[in-house]
């Protein structure tokens, strides 16, 4: 019975295992489909300087879907689309690999918001999380 017990527990522990790395994703951290969770490009907690404006359209697309900015700085988003867009930092659906988007989040039509500071260096993905696979509001923030 114990030998029993313990095949049941080895199961048990490898379905908890393959659930939470379901659960998780799989891929890079800056794709929106991608797992991870940890932090790319920390927050510096605060607005800093801006040095981009990335607008999503009427036709519900992003431009440009790339900014390059230096550490320390900050994206404005605008949205001129008829309908809200939740912009988000990647992965899908954590949102965790820069903590600075998370200061934009829901944007109603017509409005703006501005990310806080980016603390280094790196790369950071972005995308409606209502529209994680819709390629045209999908972007990238590389911060030198």
């Amino acid at each position: 019975m114990t030998f029993g017990t313990r095949i049941l527990t080895a199961q048990t522990l490898a379905v908890a295992i393959l659930v939470t790395a379901a659960a998780c994703g799989g891929g890079s951290p800056t794709s929106p489909g991608g797992g991870g969770g940890s932090v790319v490009v920390a927050s510096t907690g605060s607005v800093g300087t801006v040095a981009a404006t990335i607008t999503i359209s009427t036709s519900s697309a992003v431009s440009p879907s790339q900014v390059t900015i230096s550490a320390g700085q900050s994206v404005t988003f605008t949205n001129n689309d008829t309908r809200a867009h939740d912009m988000t930092s990647d992965p899908h659906p954590t949102h965790t690999a820069c903590p600075s988007i998370g200061n934009v989040g829901l944007l109603q039509a017509g409005q703006s918001k501005t990310t806080f500071g980016f603390a280094s260096a790196g790369t950071c993905g972005f995308h409606d999380h209502n529209n994680p696979d819709t390629s045209a509001l999908t972007g990238r923030i590389v911060i030198q």
